[in-house]
C-alpha cells in the first residue's frame, strides 16, 4: 500500500515516470549502494589496502545484487535498518555474507554516509540523464511551434486583457527561452554536484593512515564510478544537492508557466489551444460536453510541490559540526520527489506540446474583437510625430473611450476625428489599425531564437 502519488499505482505514472521511479526507487538505491561497495573494494584494491582477490569477490557478490537488488533479504534489512537507523550497515552484513572469506574487506574505511551521498550522486546522475532527454523533446517540440505559427497574430494580454498584439510563435519563443536556460543549468550543475564522497568518520579518511593512501583511494573510487574527486570531504556541506533541487524547481516554475497559459487559452471563451485529444481524456463524469487540460493541471501541481521540495532542501543545508543531527535525512524525502515530480512534469509537458492544437482563426477572431483598440498604441505612435507624444495620447484615449462606449470600430471613431483623420489620412489610419501590421519585431526575434537548429 501506497501513501505518496509518485509509488502509487493510480496516480503514479501520471505525477511521474516508471523510469525515475527504477532510477530513485528504493531497489534504485540499494543497487547503487552495492555499486559504490563494489567501487571501493576495487580502488582499495589498486591502492594496496584491500587484496585484489577480495576485491574480485565483493565485486561478483556486489554485481548480483545490483542485478536483481529484490534477491536480498528485505525484510531482514528492513528490521535492522528500523534497528540501526540507517540501511548501510545492514546492507554489508549481506554483502558481505554473499561475498564469503572477502566479506572482511567490505566497507574497509568508510562510513554511512560515504555510501549513501556517493549512491545518491550516482542517483542524481542518471536522473539528470532522464530530466535532460525529456527537456530536450520538449525544446524541439517548441521549436517546432515557434517556427510553424511565426507569424501568426493573436492578442498578447498583460492583467488578462488585451494589450498588445504579438504572434503564437512568439508566444512559444519565450516559453522555449526558458527551458533553453534550463538545459544551461542542467550542464552546469553537473560538476558541481556528481562528486564522490568518501571521508570517514568525521570527514577526515584517518582509518587509511597516512594522507597520500587516503586521498588516493578516494581519487580512484572516483574514477571507478566516473564521478568527480572533490578537494575535500563535502559531507556536511550540501549546497550541490540542494542547488540541484533548486534547478528542477525552476524547470518546473517554467512548465507550470507554459501550462498555465496554455490552460487559460483553452478556456471556451478564448478556445485558442487545446491538449492533444484523446478519446476519454479529461472526461467530466456529469458534463458530456467537457474536456478538461489534464496535463496542465498535473503540471501546475508538479510546480507547486517543487517549490516546497525546494525550500525543504535548503533547511538541510544548515548542519552542525561534522555529522549533521537531522538534516540530512530531510534529503531522503526531498531529493527522490524532486526528481520524480519533475520527471512527472516535464512527461506531460512532451506529451502536451507535442499534439498541441492550435487554432489560428480562434486567435485571429479573438484579435479583432476589440474593433482595433489592441492597437491603439499604434495610432498614438502614428500620430505622435504631428502632434507631440501627449497630445496625441490623450486624442486616442478619448476615440478609444467613444469606441467603447458606442461599440463601434476604433478607425471610425479617428475618421470623425479632424486632429487625427486629417495629418493621417484615412488609408494611414487603416492600417494603423490592422493588428497584423503592429507585430514589432517578434517574428525577428522568434528567427533569432531559432537560429542554428
Amino acid at each position: 500500500m501506497t501513501i505518496g502519488v509518485l509509488s502509487s499505482t493510480l496516480f503514479g505514472d501520471m505525477f511521474g515516470t516508471a523510469a525515475m521511479r527504477a532510477a530513485f526507487g528504493e531497489l534504485g538505491l540499494l543497487a547503487r549502494c552495492a555499486e559504490v561497495e563494489a567501487a571501493l573494494a576495487r580502488a582499495q584494491a589498486r591502492v594496496g589496502i584491500v587484496p585484489a582477490a577480495a576485491a574480485a569477490a565483493i565485486s561478483q557478490a556486489a554485481a548480483a545484487i545490483i542485478e536483481q537488488p529484490a534477491s536480498l533479504d528485505r525484510a531482514r534489512l528492513k528490521r535492522e535498518t528500523e534497528t540501526v537507523g540507517y540501511p548501510i550497515l545492514p546492507l554489508v552484513r549481506q554483502l558481505a555474507e554473499r561475498a564469503g572469506e572477502a566479506g572482511r574487506w567490505v566497507h574497509w574505511g568508510a562510513t554511512t554516509q560515504d555510501i549513501m551521498d556517493t549512491a545518491a550522486v550516482l542517483q542524481i546522475r542518471a536522473g539528470l540523464a532522464l530530466i535532460e532527454q525529456d527537456l530536450t523533446a520538449a525544446r524541439g517540440h517548441l521549436a517546432e511551434l515557434a517556427r510553424k505559427y511565426r507569424d501568426t497574430p493573436m492578442a498578447g494580454r498583460t492583467h488578462l486583457q488585451h494589450a498588445l498584439p504579438v504572434t503564437f510563435g512568439y508566444k512559444a519563443a519565450v516559453w522555449l527561452y526558458a527551458l533553453d536556460r534550463h538545459a544551461d543549468r542542467l550542464r552546469e550543475v553537473r560538476p558541481r554536484v556528481l562528486l564522490v564522497q568518501f571521508g570517514g568518520a568525521a570527514g577526515t579518511l584517518a582509518s587509511l593512515g597516512d594522507g597520500e593512501r587516503s586521498l588516493k583511494t578516494r581519487a580512484e573510487l572516483a574514477r571507478e564510478l566516473g564521478l568527480g574527486d572533490p578537494p575535500i570531504t563535502w559531507h556536511v556541506v550540501r549546497d550541490g544537492i540542494a542547488e540541484t533541487v533548486q534547478v528542477l524547481a525552476l524547470l518546473a516554475g517554467s512548465l507550470g508557466k507554459i501550462a498555465f497559459d496554455i490552460m487559460l487559452m483553452s478556456a471556451t471563451e478564448f478556445g485558442e489551444a487545446a491538449e492533444p485529444f484523446i478519446e476519454g481524456r479529461g472526461s467530466s463524469s456529469t458534463m458530456p460536453q467537457k474536456r478538461n487540460p489534464i496535463s496542465c493541471e498535473l503540471i501546475l501541481a508538479a510546480a507547486k510541490v517543487l517549490r516546497q521540495q525546494a525550500g525543504l532542501v535548503l533547511d538541510a543545508v544548515v548542519t552542525d559540526f561534522e555529522r549533521a543531527t537531522g538534516p540530512w535525512h530531510v534529503e531522503w524525502v526531498a531529493l527522490p520527489e524532486a526528481f520524480g515530480f519533475a520527471a512527472g512534469a516535464l512527461h506531460q509537458a512532451r506529451f502536451m506540446l507535442g499534439g498541441l492544437i492550435v487554432d489560428p482563426g480562434r486567435m485571429a477572431k479573438n484579435l479583432a474583437m476589440t474593433h482595433g483598440l489592441i492597437v491603439a498604441e499604434a495610432v498614438m505612435m502614428g500620430l505622435a510625430p504631428h502632434t507631440g507624444r501627449n497630445e496625441a495620447h490623450d486624442l486616442v484615449y478619448d476615440a478609444c473611450r467613444v469606441a467603447i462606449e458606442t461599440d463601434r470600430p476604433l478607425l471610425d471613431v479617428l475618421l470623425e476625428i479632424p486632429a487625427v483623420a486629417d495629418p493621417l489620412g484615412p488609408e494611414k489610419l487603416a492600417s494603423l489599425t490592422d493588428p497584423a501590421n503592429y507585430l514589432g519585431a517578434a517574428p525577428a526575434m522568434v528567427d533569432r531564437l531559432l537560429a542554428g537548429r
